[in-house]
């Protein structure tokens, strides 16, 4: 059966037939494709509204235009909605808009007329919404107006590039434009003429009907004019208010809170010592060692150091922490040693060597748990009501 099939469609008449029947297959196809999915072409076909020469126009583009609609004229009216924007026409308006603009951008593409690159971006840097503080084109202010208005710079480049061929055309469209003479004849003609007559006024009682209206008038009203009673969107909050009240006692510390804080900070409860300073930093020990000779043989140390060439710095109430934070542990170690009023031993660190006059001591008492104890239960008591409430 095989073998006569092959030699029927490689016989003389059996490859008109086999191609035809093949052409007769492919019409079916393609009939169910339109009839049925849609994607074989027609303004049907996929996510397709409208086609206008080449250009398809998508619901993606037409609900977004429609937002962007809405956005607008929620700035004079915050209570519209989407459902009453496409009750009152609004929805075909903006399509109406996009081929219109979309008919007028393909024309100007049809006769040459182009709008590039180029001339996009010089449109997008001559937004001032575009420009940052201090007033040029800012990428980070641009990306986030765009997606503040829910657009892509594709989009933007597309929608300006649209209006830009419009603009060709319409300019290159009205240039020039006259009206015809037999139009400004007549409408000069009926300049020239003077008409006289009279006017009758009806009082509104004289037509207007009497009594309440009827159930049917009412409902017929309420379906031609459905979109003006669409309540806006609206949003019930709950929320409960509360106070101190409701800790009561979680806030109060405990002992064992008290003592585990003390021990915690027992550094910023020990006793401490703090020292003003005047110090000196020469290069090497030997200037060091001859300014304190000086100082020591009857010379103030400002004038030692204005004539070895040096300026002295006034440090005032300087803890040992901060001391060797900012030169270095021997030169601590020398500055705490030395009694009021007395030059320290020079000691060194990474800028040199110090020559430090102690200028006065002052010694802090530590304190111990009791002393400590009311500070630290009005820390923790500020800390439990501040989490407790947060709970």
């Amino acid at each position: 059966m095989i073998s006569f099939f092959r030699r029927f469609f490689n016989s003389r008449f059996g490859i008109p037939i086999t191609l035809a029947f093949l052409a007769v297959i492919a019409i079916a196809f393609a009939s169910s494709d339109v009839a049925n999915t849609g994607t074989f072409g027609g303004v049907s076909g996929g996510d397709r509204v409208a086609v206008v020469g080449d250009e398809k126009i998508g619901t993606a583009e037409l609900s977004r235009s429609a937002s962007a609609a809405v956005d607008q004229i929620r700035r004079q009216n915050p209570t519209i909605s989407m459902p009453a924007f496409i009750e009152q026409g609004g929805l075909t308006q903006v399509l109406e808009q996009i081929l219109d603009r979309t008919a007028i951008s393909e024309f100007a593409r049809k006769y040459g007329l182009r709008a590039g690159d180029n001339l996009v971006n010089s449109e997008i840097l001559s937004i001032p919404g575009f420009r940052g503080a201090d007033g040029n084109f800012s990428q980070e202010v641009y990306r986030q107006a765009i997606s503040q208005q829910n657009l892509t710079d594709a989009m933007l480049r597309e929608d300006l590039g649209q209006g830009l061929l419009a603009k060709q055309a319409l300019v290159s469209a009205s240039f020039g434009a006259r009206m015809p003479d037999k139009i400004v004849s007549r409408y000069a003609a009926m300049q020239k003429q003077r008409r006289t007559g009279s006017i009758a006024v009806i009082p509104s009682g004289a037509y207007a009907p009497g009594g309440d209206p009827t159930d049917a008038q009412i409902k017929e009203y309420y379906d031609s004019n459905r979109g003006d009673f669409i309540r806006p969107e609206r949003r019930v909050v709950r929320y409960a208010t509360f106070d101190e009240d409701v800790i009561g006692e979680r806030a109060e510390p405990t002992e064992q809170e008290i003592a585990a804080r003390y021990e915690e900070d027992r550094e910023r409860y020990a006793p401490s010592e703090t020292r003003g300073l005047t110090q000196l930093i020469v290069p090497t020990e030997q200037a060091a060692n001859s300014i304190r000779q000086s100082v020591q043989g009857g010379e103030s140390l400002e004038a030692a150091a204005q004539r070895a060439g040096f300026e002295t710095t006034d440090l005032g109430g300087v803890s040992r922490q901060q001391l060797t934070s900012q030169a270095s542990a021997a030169v601590t170690q020398a500055v705490f040693d030395a009694e009021r009023g007395t030059i320290a031993r020079p000691a060194r660190s990474g800028l040199g060597w110090h020559v430090v006059r102690i200028n006065a001591v002052e010694r802090i008492a530590g304190k111990n748990l009791e002393q400590a104890r009311s500070e630290i239960a009005t820390a923790l008591r500020e800390e439990k009501r501040q989490t407790a409430l947060s709970d």
